[in-house]
């Protein structure tokens, strides 16, 4: 894993080209830290995870076969399986997360890319769940694909098994962006840009609500979005942002 600050953006690379930058528990833990060091900094306004190279940005998790003859072993009785305190973790992040897939994206890549907030990739990325293919489905990633992908489109991943390019998954807003490879890093700079010249703390208040009112009714929702909007009016971001407006000048975020 490489962990690196540039600029106001704190980059999140995996870093294991020889296992086409599978996932395991010391992946998860690293991209787990690394959304702390983020959330930790100030100046930190957003992070982008990817993969090492030009071939995968994560091709799912490191499958190896068990004594007994299963790819992997699951304790049951334990709800904390690394993936799920990744995507939990992930799921809590108040920084924006922006996934730059720089090759193929699948199984639990694919579910990583779901739990980013925003995702720039290669055209010919190919995203999918394969799981299918090898007696099982995608299932600690499901609640990430069904926010993103639609009902029918998913099922059509999951059951097939089949991947689709990332270009036909901008069309039908999968990811937000799909261009040639050499126009990756420029259009992730573009949308970084739109990103980090906005209110920190709106950002970060914005997105802590938004995890909390998608698990709730809609009335129960409602009654926190305005708590938690007369809470925001009260920051000094809040403040700066309505003065710079009338004052038709360029805010000044100071992140409080």
């Amino acid at each position: 894993m490489t962990i690196e600050r540039r600029g106001e953006v704190l980059w999140i690379t995996i870093n294991r080209e020889e296992r086409r930058n599978a996932l395991n528990e010391t992946v998860a833990e690293r991209i787990h830290s690394g959304l702390d060091r983020a959330e930790a900094d100030r100046e930190i306004r957003a992070v982008v995870l990817t993969g090492a190279g030009d071939k995968a940005f994560c091709a799912g998790g490191d499958l190896q076969l068990q004594a007994d003859g299963t790819p992997f072993t699951i304790d049951v009785a334990d709800p904390r399986h690394y993936v799920a305190r990744l995507l939990r973790r992930m799921d809590s992040c108040r920084l924006p997360l922006v996934a730059r897939v720089n090759g193929h994206a699948l199984a639990g890549g694919l579910g990583l890319v779901c739990a980013c907030d925003l995702v720039v990739a290669r055209e010919d990325a190919m995203l999918g769940v394969s799981e299918v293919k090898v007696g099982i489905f995608p299932m600690m990633i499901l609640p990430f694909l069904l926010r993103v992908i639609s009902y029918r489109r998913m099922m059509e991943l999951c059951l097939s098994g089949e991947p689709m390019l990332a270009r036909e998954a901008a069309g039908e807003r999968i990811v937000n962006y799909a261009v040639p490879a050499g126009e990756l890093d420029e259009k992730l700079d573009w949308l970084l840009a739109r990103i980090t010249d906005k209110s920190p703390t709106g950002i970060r208040l914005g997105k802590q609500a938004l995890a909390k009112i998608r698990e709730m009714s809609t009335d129960a929702a409602l009654e926190y979005a305005q708590f938690m909007l007369a809470n925001m009016s009260r920051t000094q971001d809040a403040r700066e942002g309505f003065l710079a407006f009338n004052e038709k000048r360029k805010p000044n975020w100071t992140g409080e």
